[in-house]
């Protein structure tokens, strides 16, 4: 019976070498090398090239070498015998495809097996010289007492961490009294105050040339006296919340009596039964709802005073003549009218301004919810205006829920231009009348009347800008808050959608106000750029002092240890000479020259470090003022 072929070849001998060819070996690594050249060999150009491999889907792990463009020599026989014929069957581009994507592989993995290996070194030889570093520092500290490794790394440790703190802390925190050390600073970080809280530019350039009297704005308000502070409140400006402000968060010898569940607090002058304030929230609406500066001017004088009717007090006519209407807002009248409100007492006048576009949606809201302010009196030259010079925009009790488009189609609507007309003597135009005067000419009129009644007011702040109003008022009043003001993001008019159309149209129907606000946001960061530089004038000036009285006390140490000395020479050569003029004469010699050269080095020193004076600052021109100064400072620190 025939064998099977397989059988046969089982029971044959292993065949020999070939002529030529190298002798088998008893290693098994060389035995397959060889084994893998023959087979190789033998295959053909076509699958020679390709080198063995495992089969795909089988990764060679992380640490496996790249593979190069001249053919690899399989791991086995098997495996060149396996993987050659299947690659010998692939189509060319296929093949091709599968080097490069082997060929990519294998770079990925000696590069991050590069990176890898140089981070290793990189990280081994610095700790070689840290240690090394460290070693040097601290080895009389770590070779105390018998300690192992691991403590030596351990304190190391903890000493590089204490350092490190130290420098860190002393670089952030330089001062004794340190901002980072509060607990706030943990949980928040400390942004400067006076920050751009509009997110506009943090370089401001000037539209308009205001003088030095229009920027400094410095009330001595004296709250024991005569002196009331008078808020003019603009619908939905932030008002309200600037009036809790002035009557719960103003360090006072005597604070304001709040009760909960009254909306005004007592706000009495120390040691008497006398407002200071008038306002919302003190006075209440003593002069109507929202009172404007025609009304307030003409109501506040005698509210105060105890002459409530108005039959008493002169009328606006009386006090001004005929209404001018060719004249603006720095006319005559206008100028004497604001003396006639300030003369009898010291009133102050202060008020909050809104970009118009955010005002007119917060008020378009407000009334959406049935806000009308009905109350509100508009008197004017001693009368309220009738319904044909102010018809109302609504039939019903009021006006809620109705749309923006709405809203703005009424031509009597008091929201357009609320700011100017609150802020302008209306008189000058014949109060509500609109047959007075035509209406480029009114507009024109109203516009400058509000921005000199603004720019004379004692301080006006920006909705925009909370914590730069806040200063201004506490520099212009001398009145500090307890707490600071917060900035407000998110309003109801910030979450009012419009296009760029409506926003068009509503500027449109505000163009006075965006004129006006414009104005009053170019003098505002004026005023608050001239405080801030006369603070930081105000604090070099008396860096200044506190060097000229340590100067002062130097020379009078030196002076009177230089007269100890003279005097002990003086005894002496009294004892050895008999003749005490030429002594005295000498002593005081030595003494004007010393005071000469003290002076010209003290007065060197102080042109080197202030080259630049400002014009209202004096300056001493000879010698002998500085040392008169010297003198006068000494005297003055005693």
């Amino acid at each position: 019976m025939a064998l099977p072929a397989s059988a046969v070849r089982a029971f044959e001998p292993p065949p020999q070498p070939e002529r030529g060819a190298p002798a088998c070996t008893t290693c098994p690594r060389r035995h397959s090398r060889v084994e893998a050249e023959l087979a190789a060999s033998r295959l053909g150009s076509v699958a020679a090239p390709v080198r063995a491999g495992p089969p795909r889907g089988v990764s060679h792990g992380f640490n496996s070498r790249p593979l190069l463009e001249k053919p690899r020599k399989a791991s086995s026989s098997l495996a060149g015998a396996a993987c050659a014929p299947l690659f010998a069957l692939l189509s060319r581009g296929r093949r091709r495809r599968m080097h490069v994507l082997r060929r990519r592989w294998d770079l990925g993995s000696l590069c991050r097996a590069l990176l890898t290996r140089g981070l290793a070194a990189l990280g081994h030889s610095l700790k070689h010289v840290l240690g090394a570093i460290f070693s040097k520092i601290f080895g009389p500290l770590a070779s105390v007492g018998n300690m192992d490794e691991k403590s030596n790394k351990l304190l190391l440790a903890l000493v590089m961490l204490f350092l490190f703190a130290v420098i860190v802390l002393q670089y952030v925190c330089p001062g004794t009294e340190c901002q980072l050390l509060r607990l706030q600073a943990f949980s928040s970080p400390v942004p400067d105050p006076y920050r751009s809280e509009d997110e506009s530019s943090a370089r401001f350039v000037p539209r308009y040339n205001f003088t030095r009297s229009d920027l400094l704005r410095k009330v001595d308000f004296d709250i024991k006296g005569d002196d009331l502070i008078v808020f003019l409140h603009i619908q939905k400006t932030g008002g309200t919340t600037f009036g809790r402000h002035l009557v719960r968060n103003i360090q006072l010898e005597q604070p304001c009596e709040c009760r909960v569940g009254q909306k005004k607090c007592t706000c009495h002058r120390p040691g008497k039964r006398e407002t200071w304030l008038f306002s919302r929230f003190s006075t209440g609406w003593s002069c109507g709802l929202h009172a404007d500066w025609t009304e307030l001017t003409s109501c506040v004088p005698s509210v105060v005073d105890g002459k409530r009717d108005s039959r008493l007090r002169p009328s606006r006519k009386d006090k001004r003549g005929s209404p001018n209407t060719n004249a603006g807002a720095n006319s005559p009248s206008s100028t004497k009218a604001w003396n006639t409100s300030k003369s009898r007492k010291n009133f102050h006048y202060i008020t909050i301004l809104r970009d118009p576009v955010s005002r007119y949606l917060s008020e378009w809201r407000h009334v959406q919810r049935g806000a009308t302010w009905k109350a509100s009196l508009h008197v004017c030259d001693g009368r309220p205006p009738t319904s044909e010079e102010l018809p109302s925009c609504y039939t019903g009790d009021d006006w809620s829920g109705c749309p923006l488009k709405e809203f703005m189609d009424c031509p009597y609507n008091l929201a357009n231009n609320r700011q100017v007309r609150m802020l302008s003597d209306l008189t000058l135009v014949g109060c509500y009348n609109l047959s007075v005067m035509p209406e480029k000419q009114r507009n024109k009129v109203l516009l400058e009347s509000a921005k000199s009644n603004l720019k004379h007011m004692a301080f006006f702040g920006l909705t925009e800008f909370q914590r730069k109003t806040q200063y201004l008022f506490e520099k212009t009043f001398n009145m500090n808050f307890i707490s600071p003001f917060t900035q407000y993001n998110t309003t109801r008019a910030s979450s009012v959608e419009i296009n760029e159309e409506i926003q068009k149209r509503i500027e449109g129907l505000n163009f006075l106000d965006m004129e006006l606000y414009s104005y009053a946001k170019d003098l505002f960061l004026q005023r608050y750029q001239f405080m801030r530089q006369k603070d930081h004038q105000e604090a070099r000036r008396k860096r200044q002092e506190q060097r000229r009285f340590l100067k002062g006390r130097l020379l009078q140490t030196h002076f009177l240890s230089q007269g100890q000395g003279q005097s002990q020479n003086l005894n002496q050569n009294q004892s050895q000479n008999p003749n005490p003029n030429a002594n005295q004469n000498l002593t005081q010699k030595l003494t004007q020259n010393l005071v000469q050269n003290l002076t010209q080095s003290s007065s060197q020193k102080e042109n080197r470090e202030s080259p630049k004076q400002n014009p209202g600052k004096e300056e001493n021109d000879s010698t002998g003022n500085g040392t008169n100064d010297y003198i006068g400072s000494v005297e003055k620190w005693r």
